[in-house]
């Protein structure tokens, strides 16, 4: 399939593509619809209502280390591997990843990037999401059948996560830049975090891009001039090592796709995210002008 290794595909695209009847082992549609708690939507049941036709659920906090304290955070390559295989995902399936939420886009380049970091770079995210799908006026179903298992094999490149013992050494050495993508309230600790028992800042050192500034009002990504002009203004340089981070790893994940779109892959993801660094780092590396 010619658009494979294009991060992105149109609603166009992938309606065509719903038309010519093209959706089964070659390629999978996958809603990645994920919420905080707090704003009460529960994906999987939107899903089971509405989603785009032929596609599966994938579920973010399932397929993760269970075992962890913090949410959804990665699972390991044999739980990637077995949980996709469900889905009917083979090394050799191209999938489209979207979410359902009123940014256009929130959760889908998560699910993008642990596809490539698993060792499968055929992902797609879906432009402007279920937002933008339905805005076109393209079809939706409640209908859904259990896709055909297959086999899938996932190598992962550690080296694209990283942890809060390397943004702890990076602090002090300052050899990376560290861009975190929640809101700016969020990250200057004048509003709420959304989870209660964290509360807002951010770390030493970061610089702050929020997730919704990829996008414009419909929900699909900005250009790339005007993506090139958001990591300029920022004072973040593409030409050299960037991670980044957010609330809990979810939407860190638009600024690896940002990234990748202007010809720079491989941007590494702080898992963690401020759910740990709030948790485990001393106070005076939690920065906030809130009270």
């Amino acid at each position: 399939m010619a658009s494979q290794t294009r991060a992105l595909v149109s609603a166009h695209w992938l309606a065509d593509a719903i038309k010519d009847n093209v959706i089964g082992s070659g390629l999978r549609i996958l809603d990645t619809s994920w919420y905080l708690a707090k704003t009460k939507r529960d994906a999987k049941a939107e899903f089971n209502q509405r989603h785009i036709p032929g596609a599966s659920f994938f579920d973010i906090d399932e397929c993760s280390d269970k075992d962890s304290a913090y949410d959804h955070m990665l699972p390991s390559a044999c739980q990637f591997s077995e949980y996709v295989e469900t889905l009917g995902i083979g090394n050799d399936t191209h999938v489209v990843v979207y979410d359902a939420s009123d940014f256009g886009s929130f959760s889908a380049p998560r699910v993008w990037w642990m596809f490539r970091l698993f060792g499968h770079n055929s992902v797609s995210v879906l432009d402007g999401g279920m937002k933008n799908w339905l805005t076109e006026g393209k079809p939706h179903t409640a209908e859904y059948s259990q896709p055909t298992r297959r086999e899938f094999k996932a190598s992962v490149n550690q080296t694209w996560v990283k942890t809060y013992e390397d943004i702890l050494k990076n602090i002090a050495t300052k050899q990376v830049q560290v861009v975190d993508a929640r809101s700016a309230g969020r990250f200057k600790g004048t509003e709420p975090e959304p989870r209660d028992d964290t509360k807002p800042g951010h770390f030493p050192g970061a610089i702050n891009m929020p997730f919704t500034s990829f996008m414009d009002a419909s929900g699909k990504e900005l250009e790339p001039e005007g993506l090139s002009r958001l990591f300029r203004e920022a004072g973040v340089d593409l030409e050299k090592p960037l991670w980044a981070s957010c609330g809990s790893g979810v939407t860190a994940c638009h600024i690896v796709l940002g990234a990748h779109l202007l010809g720079h892959p491989g941007v590494c993801v702080y898992d963690g995210s401020w759910s740990e660094w709030y948790k485990r780092a001393t106070r005076e590396l939690i920065i906030s002008e809130g009270k």
